[in-house]
């Protein structure tokens, strides 16, 4: 392989970093457009009794404000799923009741911002205020019913309004019970993951015009355009061959943006008002009125011999929704499909609950239900080795998957990332504490994960190859680019199979109207799914010009040889650009263009041992990450530079969930933590050294050998670190974030 398994520069980084114009506000061109903000709920939980809004109407540059009475009846999902979604049809635009402190009840457009904000202050609403379930663990079988409407469901998936059940879920492995008889020790533990925001720099907008065709345009910053188009085509009631979904570049999106946040908003004042309209979310907007990672109750029991042999696992889930069911039955699923293949001869059980409560929605994040499975799970783990007195590695290398024809693990080996880690992280000395200083101590923890590459026999992505009148290429994709390097990758695989330098093609990406349909940037999709779909587009390319030359010089495509930027022709050599031109023209009338579509049965699963040691202050409880190791098994990194950058991203993403991230409620309903002042991230300062290592494999049914990196980089750190606070202070911190204060109190033993 010449250009795959390269560390390429980025196909659009130096746009980027220069500011060129390419985000969705840069391509507001129409000097007009109406500005769109949004009166918002400031009860948790209420019904609309009345609402007046002819005051605010009569301010100098408003043009419209809508209300509920004024929107559609129908229900929908904003969810970012291949239909029909398995999420329920829990919402409209606007409603008559609210069900958190943000949620929407009026649309106001003016010409400009301050005429918006000055109209929304004069619309007077009269709420009956209702009594809201601010806290999950109380929502099942409330006397208090978030959703009294009926609600549609594609699938059963459990949903159970009058109990404010938004679905359940259920796996098991065989011989739970038996497990649990044969076992010598048996731990019960209860684990919390919080909700966390995605916080990535450029916040949720939207920007909608009609074309001159009279289609509704839609121009956002989402990772999911095809998904959006259906969505606005169900929520407005009209054909979706009348909308049209551009996404340009995107500022970060972390699946956040795998929830259509804000589209459905400026797509319906422009349907209304005939005009351009926008809607750009501030960061306090962000942080309140939009979703989170779902919080999580994890009540676990395990079962071993003496011998760190696991004879059984046990996970009952309770999941926040909040108040809305966006992603409510796949999240909480990840929980046990991301963990049981792990420990593939353990007999395992899962049952979960997702219920709806009067906070802020839950939706996509990376790592997808996975993070708070492998917390749980890996955490567990940690604490049956300690009590046995035994390696935690040591337990994992006698229960982990062990990969084989058949099974669903075929490629890869986790152990072996733990062999590489333990050797290149120097775990034999980090592992055990040590004080390095006065009231300060060191100590090391680890924890394993898995994730999928895309969605084995549902999702499908397609990649269309133009070979233009000057030799080069036009690669067209429909997954979008939000930072992780998807335009990057793909570009080097078609070059790789067209033989042809990265510059002789240029990928576009993605508008549903020209892009070929893809599901969008999520499950960690892009590389292999989309991946293989380029590979079959470009392979299609090479044919086509085969026969086509075969053609235009009446020979045998057997007598053609294909290299790339030429075609040799007997002996002759023919350049593909004097190639492309002739068959481009009268000569050839041959507009070459190919398709390739791929979908999966499976998903193989990339692998990572997380490897942390912590620095712990035992006067005040701070912790310090000192030194944190991913050990990567993606199969062949097409491009190890952007895996590179994706796990360190990934893992400074989980140090902020295990030791910093948390969203805050006041006794109201309230977010407190509403911008980046009182909501901490980790910073560079935060993350001393993050190292990656790799562990070779090969995937024979992904892309030159590829699986996917993009979630399973944020799986490890929070159960690696919590181990590893633990053995420093002997503090368990059960409910994340691992905060200074928690692990003072745990010294102190308060």
């Amino acid at each position: 392989m010449k250009i795959v398994n390269t560390s390429v520069k980025k196909v659009d980084g130096m746009g980027v970093v220069t500011g060129n114009p390419a985000y969705t506000e840069d391509l507001i061109l129409n000097n007009n457009v109406l500005t769109i903000k949004l009166l918002r709920s400031p009860h948790p939980f209420a019904k609309i009794k009345a609402i007046d809004v002819s005051i605010a109407l009569k301010v100098p540059g408003v043009e419209a404000i809508f209300t509920h009475n004024d929107t559609p009846k129908t229900r929908f999902t904003l969810a970012g799923q291949s239909f029909p979604e398995p999420s329920p049809y829990d919402r409209r635009i606007l409603d008559e009741y609210v069900r958190y402190v943000g949620d929407p009840v009026a649309i106001i457009a003016a010409e400009d911002e301050r005429a918006a904000d000055k109209a929304m202050k004069l619309i007077k609403v009269q709420y009956e205020v209702l009594e809201p379930i601010l806290d999950f663990e109380k929502s099942i079988d409330s006397h208090i019913i978030i959703h009294p409407e009926e609600v549609h469901t594609n699938f059963e998936i459990g949903y159970e309004r009058e109990r404010n059940i938004a679905s359940k879920a259920y796996a098991e492995k065989p011989g739970v019970d038996e497990g649990f008889e044969n076992s010598d020790i048996i731990l019960e533990r209860t684990y919390y993951t919080q909700p966390q925001m995605h916080a990535m720099m450029e916040t949720y907008r939207s920007y909608s015009y009609f074309d001159v065709n009279g289609r509704l345009t839609t121009v956002s910053s989402t990772q999911i355009p095809f998904h959006v188009r259906r969505h606005l085509a169900r929520a407005l009631e009209m054909p979706s061959s009348k909308i049209r979904v551009i996404k340009p570049r995107i500022g970060g999106g972390f699946g956040g943006k795998q929830t259509a946040v804000c589209e459905i908003y400026s797509a319906f004042v422009t349907l209304k008002t005939g005009k351009p309209s926008k809607i750009v979310y501030n960061r306090k907007e962000t942080h309140t009125c939009t979703t989170t990672r779902h919080g999580m109750k994890l009540d676990v029991k395990i079962g071993a011999d003496t011998n760190g042999n696991i004879k059984a696992i046990d996970i009952n889930v309770l999941s926040n929704a909040g108040a809305y069911g966006e992603h409510a039955p796949t999240v909480t699923s990840l929980v046990s499909y991301k963990t049981f293949p792990l420990y593939d001869t353990v007999p395992m059980r899962f049952n979960a609950n997702i219920v709806y409560s009067n906070t802020m929605n839950a939706g996509a994040f990376r790592g997808y239900g996975a993070t708070q499975g492998t917390f749980a799970v890996e955490s567990i783990v940690n604490e049956l080795a300690h009590h046995l007195k035994l390696d935690p590695t040591e337990v994992r290398m006698k229960n982990l998957v062990e990969p084989g024809e058949g099974k669903y693990i075929t490629s890869g080996d986790i152990k072996k990332c733990i062999e590489i880690g333990k050797e290149k992280f120097n775990w034999a000395e980090k592992s055990i504490p040590r004080e390095v200083a006065p009231n300060k101590v060191r100590a090391a923890g680890m924890a394993v994960t898995m994730q999928g590459s895309g969605i084995g026999g549902i999702d499908t992505a397609a990649a269309t190859i133009k070979l233009g009148d000057r030799g080069d290429f036009n690669l067209m994709v429909g997954v979008t680019d939000m930072g992780q390097g998807c335009d990057t990758v793909l570009t080097q695989m078609a070059a790789e199979v067209l033989e042809v330098p990265m510059d002789r093609i240029s990928i576009h990406s993605a508008d549903t109207d020209l892009s070929p349909y893809d599901p969008g940037a999520y499950a960690s999709s892009g590389t292999y799914v989309t991946g293989n779909a380029v590979i079959i587009a470009a392979n299609n390319m090479k044919e086509e010009i085969l026969k086509g030359a075969s053609k235009m010089f009446n020979v045998e495509i057997g007598d053609i040889d294909y290299l790339g930027t030429e075609l040799k022709i007997a002996d002759k050599i023919i350049s593909l650009e004097e190639f492309a031109q002739r068959s481009i023209s009268f000569e050839g009338m041959n507009q070459i263009t190919t398709t390739g579509t791929w979908g999966g049965e499976t998903s193989p699963p990339p692998f990572i041992a997380g490897f942390a040691e912590v620095e712990v202050d035992t006067l005040t409880g701070e912790v310090e990450v000192t030194d944190y190791l991913s050990v990567v098994d993606c199969g062949t990194p097409i491009n190890p530079n952007l895996v590179q950058v994706q796990v360190e991203g990934g893992a400074a993403q989980g140090i902020g969930l295990a030791l910093f991230e948390d969203i805050k409620y006041d006794k109201k309903g309230r977010v407190m933590t509403d911008s980046l002042m009182q909501y901490k991230i980790p910073s560079r300062l935060d993350c001393k050294n993050i190292r990656v290592e790799f562990s070779n494999s090969y995937e024979k049914t992904g892309p030159f050998g590829a699986k996917s990196v993009g979630e399973v980089v944020v799986n490890t750190p929070a159960p690696a670190i919590v181990d590893a606070v633990y053995k420093a202070t002997k503090v368990r911190v059960r409910n994340l974030p691992v905060t200074s204060e928690k692990v003072l109190m745990g010294i102190l033993d308060i």
